[in-house]
């Protein structure tokens, strides 16, 4: 199981830059050659809604100090930097700084250049040719081509990958061949010449273009060691990736930070800003920003901490929804948790709107469906709210045979109903335990809290299978699709519901807007009612970051990572 997640609300979270390495997916139909801005210059964020630092002088001497170097905490990246490849979506934010990819997208979630200046796509959507720009290259200086394009097309189509990319899933003419090993190549992916490559699809899928259009790997770096059906070595290589995009990684130290230099072959041009770091160091994110140990830090949209930011005087401050959702993990493989009544009852007897709204001030709402509030697929028509109701919980529990037995703890077969909860050491967590404990033994539920400090130790335990629910959210997602894969790609274990595929494919055999709208409907409907896993919240955040910060912008299902090449340090000595 591949876990292209972050865990929800984490405090040092550097906005989820993520984009390719998560495999985001544009919906929009790019039939014809697409021309655009390039995603360094994408607008984003509301600057109406954005609240400049009040008073610079009141900037710590230890962020004063930085001339060419801009810090931002992420929370414990495993070190796994090559996309395609990785643990995380923190290694993903790492990535994302990395790695530039062929297609991008606008903050509308339309698809614009990224590497490819642009594209075209066949009148029956199955062929699509990248037409890449002129002189590109790694940051090693050798040059990027449509051979590298299709060298990282076919070994995400070779039977020993592993990871999450879901270009496997596309139906690539040969590609069944090519896993099978009856053919050393693919035959639906061409080089025309260095920078044009197409790949022809044996079925229509409307994610196709920028699950296509993702991250690319040099074939002489990443292909030199490459044999058909072999690809454990690929791994080896994750900690010292070699990308394009606007910095390359310098030197990760675990535990500490993530450091990286500009990079000069950068197709934008070299960044303006030489050094960037994450630091991954646990700590409190209040701290770490007011005595300028970081240049920016994510924190949810409390009036009490918008007023606290403001106090800081050195700050500024910017208002953010990101394109994703929290939700609880269920662990499919357990007994209990197969049945859809003890689903149901565990969501309607959660007092989610405490936990997520009230607990936060507001600064979240409650969620239903797999979607992100601003897609353009988004429901709430014939839309079960689940709304906190103990004796409906209680109710579904006893039609699905838990009866209160010795203690009050309800019983089964000579079993005890138990939920062992995962979730990560921040105060997000602790107010979901206080709740989820007295809600649930309130049912006759045994709940059984662990807390990890390590979110990678937090991973393994899921991956162990030694669980019932933990907390997690997604990336940033572009497309409905993407808001789904987990329930496709093995993510979660123990769920596999023909109608659900069925509705999924259905989804994707059309780039036509409104009927795919239709279909999402109904598919949102079947999963309210289904509930693979407990949909929580929608985040309302707020970024803080020292004022000196020039060009920063957000976008929201890029994060950071299109504007950041250009962030430049004012200098504020007078």
């Amino acid at each position: 199981m591949k876990k292209r997640i972050t865990v929800l609300s984490t405090a040092l979270l550097a906005s989820t830059l993520l984009l390719s390495a998560c495999g985001n997916n544009s919906d929009n139909n790019a039939g014809s050659a697409n021309a655009g801005t390039s995603p360094s210059a994408a607008p984003a964020g509301d600057a109406a809604q954005l609240i400049t630092a009040s008073d610079l002088s009141k900037l710590p001497d230890t962020a004063k100090s930085r001339t060419d170097t801009i810090i931002v905490g992420l929370t414990d990246p495993s070190g796994a930097f090559t996309p395609y490849f990785q643990q995380s979506g923190y290694d993903g934010n790492v990535s994302s700084l990395l790695y530039t990819p062929l297609v991008t997208v606008d903050d509308k979630g339309l698809p614009i250049p990224g590497i490819a200046e642009k594209w075209d796509v066949s009148a029956d959507n199955l062929t699509y040719t990248f037409h890449l720009r002129k002189d590109l290259k790694f940051s090693d200086g050798s040059p990027l081509t449509a051979d590298d394009v299709a060298f990282t097309w076919t070994i995400l189509n070779d039977k020993s990958y592993d990871g999450d990319s879901q270009v496997n899933t596309l139906h690539i003419k040969g590609s069944d061949a090519y896993k099978a090993g009856t053919a050393t190549s693919i035959e639906g992916i061409k080089v025309i010449d260095p920078q044009t490559v197409s790949v022809t699809l044996e079925q229509p899928n409307a994610s196709a273009l920028t699950m296509l259009g993702s991250d690319v790997l040099s074939k002489a770096y990443y292909g030199k060691d490459y044999k058909q059906g072999q690809l454990d070595y690929m791994k080896k290589l994750s900690g010292s990736p070699l990308g394009n995009g606007p910095y390359k990684l310098e030197k990760f130290i675990p535990g500490q930070e993530v450091r990286m230099v500009a990079n000069e072959n950068y197709f934008a041009g070299k960044p303006k800003t030489e050094h960037f770091i994450y630091k991954t160091s646990e700590g409190d994110t209040w701290q770490y920003l007011e005595t300028g140990e970081v240049d920016y830090a994510s924190f949810s949209a409390t009036k009490e901490n918008i007023d606290k930011l403001k106090g800081l005087g050195f700050v500024n401050i910017l208002p953010y929804t990101p394109s994703n959702y929290g939700y609880l993990q269920l662990n499919l493989k357990h007994p209990a948790l197969q049945d859809k009544l003890v689903r149901q009852a565990l969501t309607y007897g959660l007092d989610r709107q405490s936990i997520y709204v009230d607990a936060s001030q507001g600064a979240g709402e409650v969620a239903n469906i797999p979607s992100s509030k601003i897609s353009w697929a988004y429901t709430e028509e014939g839309i079960n709210p689940y709304k906190f109701d103990q004796e409906k919980a209680k109710e579904l529990l006893d039609q699905a045979g838990w009866k209160v037995g010795a203690g009050g703890i309800r019983e089964k077969d000579g079993k005890q109903l138990t939920i062992h909860y995962l979730g990560s050491k921040k105060p997000e967590t602790d107010i979901f335990i206080a709740v989820a404990k007295e809600d649930y033994e309130a049912l006759g539920i045994k709940f059984e809290p662990e807390v990890f400090a390590d979110f990678n130790a937090l991973v393994s335990k899921v991956e162990g299978g030694d669980y019932d629910m933990v907390s997690f959210s997604t990336p940033l997602l572009t497309d409905p699709a993407d808001g789904l894969i987990q329930f496709v790609d093995g993510e979660i274990e123990g769920y596999n519901d023909p109608k659900f595929k069925e509705l999924y494919d259905k989804g994707l055999a059309t780039n036509d807007i409104e009927a795919r709208k239709a279909v999402y409907k109904e598919l949102f409907q079947y999963l309210n009612d289904e509930l693979p896993i407990i949909y929580t919240s929608y985040k309302k955040s707020v970024y803080a970051y020292n004022g000196r910060i020039q060009n920063l912008s957000v976008s929201p299902f890029n994060g950071l990572a299109p504007s950041l090449p250009n962030w430049t340090l004012s200098d504020i000595s007078q």
